[in-house]
């Protein structure tokens, strides 16, 4: 089985125009969307599309109204001219826990049959329910890939549009690695990481990670309020929202 669990580390940190940093510990989920119904069957504290203390629900990703993930996966990659044949879908993301779940980024992860990451997809949320997904197709087999865009979507009101991401990422293994590295007129702004290790998807380890993080995804959205507020304090300008939006998806070259 591909599907695993990954405890980590996510730490934020900003430069400028104050500084400011926040680290906190999480688990995420790495889920083979093909062995979603056999997880529900062999993980007792998990479930798929389901109540559970712990469970995954497709309505929290891509068009997010419960159809299947794995078709809207596939006809976006069709719709920009990437062979879906036998492709192999993975998510790395949070789980509800207690039927709750905010996941500011999830990650698919597409490989071919032969195993090679051939595309990437950054699903961004923001607090106000919307969502918008980054499509980087992948030409190397390195185990570091490297790439940028503009930003496209409102997600901090504490940060502007005109900015630029600079993605890293390490092709998950034994050691995973996302880092999101964020410039506004050619000056870092912002750099966040989230950094784990790889446990087996099994019921023991998957209690033993709630345990260390009970209740975590009410936690994460309790976090993304007080860090906004600590920064309202520290007097940085809070930009209101101009548009409104659902499920955007920019494919980037």
């Amino acid at each position: 089985m591909t599907s695993s669990i990954y405890n980590w580390n996510v730490i934020h940190k900003r430069f400028k125009p104050k500084k400011h940093f926040f680290k906190y510990n999480v688990f995420s989920l790495f889920i083979d969307l093909s062995e979603l119904y056999h997880l529900d069957k062999t993980i007792k504290i998990f479930s798929y599309n389901k109540f559970n203390l712990v469970s995954f629900h497709e309505k929290d990703h891509g068009e997010r109204d419960g159809s299947s993930l794995a078709d809207w996966v596939k006809k976006k990659l069709n719709e920009n001219k990437i062979d879906t044949k036998d492709i192999k879908i993975r998510l790395l993301c949070y789980p509800r826990i207690f039927g709750y779940v905010f996941n500011p980024l999830s990650v698919f992860y597409i490989y071919d049959v032969g195993e090679k990451l051939i595309c990437i997809l950054y699903e961004v949320k923001n607090t106000f329910d919307e969502q918008h997904t980054y499509i980087f197709k992948l030409d190397s087999e390195k185990n570091l890939h490297q790439h940028n865009c503009s930003k496209k979507f409102h997600v901090s009101p504490f940060i502007e549009m005109n900015c630029k991401y600079f993605f890293r990422l390490l092709k998950p293994g034994e050691k995973i690695s996302v880092i999101i590295d964020q410039y506004q007129t050619n000056e870092k702004l912002l750099y966040a990481s989230q950094d784990g290790l790889r446990v087996d998807f099994t019921s023991k380890e998957l209690v033993k990670s709630y345990l260390r993080h009970p209740l975590m995804t009410f936690k994460i959205i309790i976090a993304i309020h007080f860090e906004a507020f600590k920064l309202w304090m520290k007097g940085i300008k809070f930009i209101k929202k101009k548009l409104k939006i659902k499920n955007n998806i920019t494919f980037e070259s």
